[in-house]
């Protein structure tokens, strides 16, 4: 056919996105497992319970790169068909299996390590033992130091108040409440302007959104030491109540 096939992708690219579809189950899959290993740390649940998760986690991971390789093969394989226009239809299924035994023909298991969200997972876990590392040994120290040294490093350093949804980045490793850090990134942006980090003494001067991760370790340690002050009132409130019975 002069000028080259007429070929159709639609059926193709419908498969592209039923396979971005699975793509984000597998990311909600590998975000379920995380907290799954943060409950087992934090109930003290730990090592082997916790090693099972990160065997999870790697084989999200494997599944991850498997479905990428794939639509990488059949992206390749379509945009080459379209700049070389050949004049009969060519097996596209034939390509595409290829391309894809091309790049899996490169897998490594450094590759499910560098995973973004198993490398978030590693991370988390390392936080989320040090909070409880940090609750464990409250009791040999002062109680009243303790709690400020963990409120100090509940406060966001824009805000000067205690953060709700704690976002850490990941070039300098500071940590900001979401809300205020985004806000900041979306006005320098209006004014085309970098962002410098605002923890004082950060050499980090091109803050990002993509820089962002939620900090889940900090937010539950948060959220603890919430609970434990509310425990406290409580149970001082009650002492006080006793006491004021026996007087009268």
């Amino acid at each position: 056919m002069p000028g080259g096939a007429r070929i159709s992708f639609n059926c193709v690219d419908s498969a592209l996105s039923s396979l971005k579809n699975c793509q984000s189950y597998i990311n909600t899959g590998m975000d379920i497992a995380t907290h799954v290993a943060l409950d087992l740390v934090e109930s003290f649940n730990d090592v082997e319970d916790v090693n099972s998760m990160e065997n999870v986690m790697l084989q999200y991971a494997a599944m991850d790169r498997e479905l990428k390789h794939y639509m990488k093969a059949i992206e390749e394989t379509v945009n080459q068909i379209k700049r070389e226009k050949p004049e009969n239809i060519p097996d596209l299924k034939y390509l595409v299996k290829e391309k894809f035994t091309a790049l899996e023909s490169n897998n490594s298991d450094s590759d499910l390590q560098n995973n973004e969200k198993y490398i978030y997972f590693k991370d988390q876990l390392k936080e989320m033992r040090k909070q409880c590392n940090g609750n464990e040994s409250i009791e040999q120290i002062d109680e009243d130091i303790a709690v400020t040294q963990s409120q100090t490093n509940f406060i966001c350093p824009i805000t000067q108040m205690e953060m709700k949804r704690p976002v850490r980045n990941k070039v300098c490793g500071h940590i900001y409440e979401e809300d205020a850090i985004l806000k900041i990134i979306q006005t320098r942006k209006q004014q085309r302007k970098k962002v410098r980090c605002p923890k004082i003494g950060c050499s980090h001067v091109d803050v990002k959104g993509t820089d962002l991760v939620r900090d889940e370790a900090l937010k539950r340690a948060i959220d603890s030491q919430k609970k434990q002050s509310w425990s406290t009132l409580e149970k001082s409130d009650g002492d006080d109540g006793d006491t004021k019975k026996i007087c009268c």
